[in-house]
């Protein structure tokens, strides 16, 4: 296991607490002494787009000290703020959230002393982005209902989509929103997604949100 993913790893044992979160605290500062930036994100699908637009512009986060670390749910930003900001490693951080969790994020941003105001920019002046109303939302709007299509044809998807399409809850819903729960259905799809989708973005009409966050990182 590279170093990178042994960090975030031992990133994850020290915030989830338990008997061995000091064990994996010190494994943790053992190895920030490779990492820059930390960005914390929501989950997988989050990480696999943000590492896709990346490798789209020729970057390596991984080689350049930037270790992405899913938190595995909006609601655990407040114990990974507790171990990589101030209370903790107290490295730079960036992140990325749905604008639902918006107000999970700046409450432990505010506890932890990186934020002091209410103001809507504050958070991007911090590094951290908001996603209306999320990742797959945003990606939607950028390619368009016609370009997912296409991208679920790539993935040999297009006759699961169909079958989801026919579904007697999602018949009469607009095309986005279909698009959108189907890219959620089981586990794995989100991220498989993000990838191909990003993969396929005309790099004009990338999502404000990460866009802005890999250039500030």
């Amino acid at each position: 296991m590279d170093e990178s993913r042994r960090f975030r790893r031992a990133l994850g044992g020290w915030a989830a607490g338990g008997a061995r979160a000091g064990e994996a605290a010190s494994e943790a500062r053992a190895l920030a002494g490779g990492v820059r930036t930390i960005v914390l994100v929501e989950g997988h699908s989050d990480e696999a787009a943000l590492a896709a637009l990346a490798a789209r512009h020729g970057r390596d986060l991984d080689a350049e000290g930037v270790a992405v670390v899913p938190l595995g749910g909006a609601t655990n930003i407040g114990r990974f703020l507790d171990v990589c900001g101030p209370p903790g490693l107290g490295l730079p951080l960036a992140g990325l959230c749905d604008i639902g969790e918006e107000r999970h994020f700046r409450r432990h941003l505010e506890r932890v002393g990186l934020a002091t105001g209410r103001t809507p920019d504050e958070l991007e002046s911090l590094g951290f982005y908001v996603c209306v109303a999320d990742l797959e939302d945003e990606l939607i709007r950028a390619l368009g209902a016609d370009g997912v299509r296409q991208v679920i044809d790539a993935q040999g998807e297009t006759r699961p989509f169909h079958t989801f399409q026919g579904q007697p809850a999602q018949r009469e819903r607009p095309v986005e929103h279909q698009l959108r729960r189907f890219l959620g259905t089981h586990s794995g799809r989100k991220a498989q997604y993000a990838r191909a989708l990003v993969t396929h973005l005309d790099l004009t009409h990338v999502p404000r949100p990460l866009e802005r966050l890999l250039m500030s990182v």
